[in-house]
């Protein structure tokens, strides 16, 4: 065993490294030397033996074993060289000239040797080239004709008598091994390229199995003939459903033009095409409807010289297909971002060209009309022009106070801080609160200020401060925004387990491209820097954040010119809502830890009449 492994090792070695990335061309190299070199050893090892026994060999013999050396020398050429095919064809020369030589004097075409001629192509066979074949066919051939030629017009010498039965026999016996040996040579290399052919597509196959990304071969149609099993879980299907035209028909309706398409160009232009779409994915449960994912398609036609081998036409396309959702996620996280931040960076735009009015108005009025105060003296201002200094450093300083409120309330909201402290009220005391506050302003712009409040109104459970915010906002919006003999309506009503207040005007109207927008920080409708009406864009937006942090909703209808209407629709109990508990248990839960005193004092607060305050709270405790 160790000889035989030491000879293969020999062997291999002399295989020329050229044929060596190749398994089955570097077997057809070994199946070439491997049989000559031994033959041809073996052959010079027997020629003493031989010579022992037959004595002096003639020059026929002479020629015989001389030509034993050959294989040796063809399979030497073969191992520096690599050239396979010439290394055949030399080998066929080689075999015909020994076998005319010794039919030439063995009498002809009847000669013994003139079988060797059928081996002639058998053995160029082992280099499975047509090419080689060929030659050693018609040089075998070439030589039989050439015996039959010399044997029909006698040209040939007389046969030589000292080759008897036992050389012919030896012959004849020695082809028929030879025969056998290239059969067997045949058989080896099948088997070889059989079991390579097998490895490689083992190996195709491991690979195509467990690949993520999805390979496919198309038709120039597009249809499908041949697609990896990481379809599946791709798709959500088997792979044989997506043959044909199964692939097609998953493919997103807007998408299928573009996909055609690029397999179209690259069967035709021979060029690779991308390709970004949608397909059909199956959902796992029969009940789930089918989504679509995102995949790329990367397609390139089949290599020309590939598909002449295998037999493949060569307008054929090769497409993988990779999942792309992950990264279509990202894009469009990316794109939200984007869209984030460009906001953001109008916000601060219009937050520097808002606060810049209104932060320097009140600012400058105060610096201005101080520094009159401080040179009273020297001006000799009255003590009623000084009041009125005074008035105005103070409405300027409030006016500054409220801006400043509002950005940090805005401020809180968005960082997710303002937090609100639900009571018991009646929300037609807090509406009608607002509207007297608000009266002497509707007066002084020429707006009549009405409501329309029922009686039988139900107390709601929210942030009194917060909903008091919401309605001078709102009242203060549509006072501001109406023109003079205008009318502004404040109303409210319960729709089922909530309370709908509406506050309605007859004033400018707001443009249904602004309509949107509203509500967004330091965002005004149709804003400049010489605008109409003062403000900082951020009331809206407060009012916005407190009623969605009672749960609530807000709704703004408008035509230009005709008015504007701002429905706010509150829970009637805030608390309940938001943790999801219902209002009767949470009020009994929230009354049995409530102190009665303090029941009372936000009963009082809430309606300054005694008689009515001991009304309400009588009401409050039989609800406890």
């Amino acid at each position: 065993m160790r000889f035989v492994a030491s000879l293969r090792n020999h062997i291999d070695a002399l295989v020329h490294p050229s044929a060596r990335s190749d398994a089955l061309t570097a077997a057809r190299h070994r199946a070439f030397i491997a049989p000559r070199l031994l033959g041809g050893f073996a052959a010079l090892a027997a020629l003493p033996l031989y010579l022992a026994v037959r004595g002096v060999p003639d020059w026929l013999e002479f020629i015989v074993f001389a030509w034993l050396i050959a294989p040796i020398l063809l399979g030497y050429f073969l191992s520096r060289t690599g050239r396979y095919e010439s290394a055949h064809v030399l080998s066929s020369l080689a075999l015909t000239g020994l076998v005319m030589v010794v039919a030439w004097r063995t009498g002809g075409i009847a000669s013994f040797a003139a079988i060797w001629l059928v081996v002639v192509p058998l053995e160029a066979a082992l280099s499975a080239s047509r090419r080689v074949v060929a030659i050693a066919s018609s040089v075998a051939l070439g030589a039989a004709g050439l015996l039959l030629l010399l044997t029909a017009s006698g040209l040939l010498p007389p046969a030589d008598q000292n080759v008897g039965g036992t050389l012919a026999a030896f012959g004849i016996v020695s082809a028929a091994l030879y025969a056998t040996g290239i059969a067997l040579g045949a058989e080896s290399l099948a088997r070889m390229s059989f079991w390579l052919l097998y490895a490689e597509e083992d190996r195709y196959r491991l690979l195509a199995c467990n690949m993520t990304d999805v390979i496919a071969r198309h038709a120039r149609d597009g249809s499908v003939q041949f697609i990896s099993p990481a379809a599946e879980p791709l798709i959500g299907t088997t792979a044989r459903k997506l043959l044909g035209q199964g692939l097609f028909q998953r493919v997103h309706v807007a998408d299928r033009p573009a996909y055609l398409t690029a397999i179209a160009n690259a069967a035709q232009d021979r060029n690779e095409q991308s390709l970004e779409f949608r397909i059909r994915r199956d959902a796992e449960h029969a009940d789930a409807p089918p989504s679509f994912v995102w995949v790329e398609m990367r397609c390139r036609p089949v290599d020309r010289q590939a598909g002449a081998d295998t037999g493949v036409n060569e307008r054929e396309v090769v497409s993988v297909l990779r999942d792309i959702a992950p990264r279509k996620a990202q894009e469009q996280a990316f794109e939200t971002t984007r869209i984030a931040l460009e906001r953001a960076n109008a916000g601060k735009s219009r937050f520097l060209a808002t606060m810049s009015h209104e932060l320097r108005t009140p600012l400058n009025a105060i610096i201005g009309f101080s520094d009159m105060l401080k040179k009273a003296d020297d001006l000799r201002l009255d003590p009623a022009q000084c009041d009125e200094y005074a008035r105005l450093i103070n409405e300027s300083g409030l006016h500054l106070l409220a801006v400043v409120n509002g950005i940090l309330d805005m401020s809180k909201m968005e960082a997710g801080n303002f937090e609100i402290a639900p009571e018991s009220f009646s929300p037609g005391t807090v509406i009608a609160g607002c509207c007297d506050i608000l009266s002497l302003k509707a007066r002084e712009s020429g707006v009549e200020l009405k409501t329309r409040v029922p009686a039988a109104l139900p107390d709601i459970v929210a942030d009194k401060r917060a909903v008091n915010q919401v309605l001078i906002n709102l009242i203060s919006n549509a006072i501001k925004f109406s023109n003079r003999d205008g009318r502004v309506v404040v109303s409210a009503l319960q729709e089922h387990r909530h309370i709908v207040i509406a506050v309605e005007d007859s004033g400018i109207g707001i443009s249904n491209e602004d309509l949107p927008r509203l509500g967004e920080a330091f965002f005004q409708a149709k804003t400049s820097y010489d605008r109409r009406h003062a403000g900082s864009g951020l009331g809206l937006s407060i009012v916005k954040g407190l009623v969605e942090l009672h749960g609530g909703d807000i709704a703004i209808r408008s035509r230009v010119g005709e008015g504007t209407c701002v429905t706010v629709r509150l829970p009637l109990d805030c608390e309940a809502h938001r943790n999801g508990v219902t209002p009767i248990s949470m009020i009994q839960a929230r009354n049995e830890r409530a102190d009665r005193q303090s029941v009372g004092a936000s009963v009082e607060d809430a309606v300054p009449d005694a008689t009515a305050a001991m009304q309400v709270r009588t009401e409050v405790r039989k609800r406890a």
